[in-house]
């Protein structure tokens, strides 16, 4: 895990990439590995796969497998002749059983971390969604998502993201509120 555990806390872009669709709506292979491409070229130090909130629903069509194998694919064939390091994030979401099922098949996929949304299980109390976040964790390290209640999320205290720090194997954050007095008490839970 050193190695990129060591490249992300030198500090990197990870973009959230989109799901690529054709001219129909479909998912597009062919595109989904050119923006994967593109990522690596443009020299982003890793990337975020279902992510989106309006990726959620890839699950719904029988997609999150095809999507986070592909990507993993196209990235260790383009990297295959390279040392660089580069992270990748996939998006895990559900109750505890299908986010311990998500984060095992993106750990089986090469995956580096899950960036864990806990919108499906928002309206636990703080205890048991820390409980929630400590079970995937075991299975693979996490990025804490905070995401605003007006697409799912939830408002959280200081008292949660101080003990979500504690947790073994987070790695970071995605805050996603858009008001800045939550953001900071996750800084001040972090920094704590």
């Amino acid at each position: 895990m050193s190695a990129w555990r060591d490249h992300l806390d030198e500090g990197q872009v990870i973009p959230a990439s989109p799901l690529a669709l054709d001219d129909d709506g479909r998912w597009s292979e062919r595109y989904q590995r050119a923006l994967v491409r593109y990522y690596l070229d443009s020299g982003a130090g890793g990337i975020a796969v279902g992510v989106h909130t309006t990726q959620f629903a890839i699950r719904e069509h029988g997609l999150l497998e095809p999507v986070l194998k592909l990507v993993a694919e196209t990235v260790d064939s383009e990297l295959a002749d390279s040392s660089r390091k580069f992270v990748r994030v996939a998006g895990i979401c559900g109750p505890t059983s299908q986010a311990v099922e998500e984060s095992g098949l993106a750990r089986s996929l090469g995956y580096h971390a899950g960036l864990l949304s806990t919108s499906a299980v928002r309206t636990l109390g703080e205890g048991e969604i820390l409980e929630h976040c400590r079970r995937v964790a075991e299975v693979i390290p996490v990025f804490g998502f905070y995401l605003q209640p007006a697409v799912g999320g939830r408002v959280f205290s200081y008292h949660f993201w101080r003990e979500f720090c504690v947790i073994e194997h987070v790695v970071g954050f995605k805050i996603a509120g858009f008001i800045r007095y939550h953001s900071i008490e996750v800084f001040r839970a972090v920094v704590d």
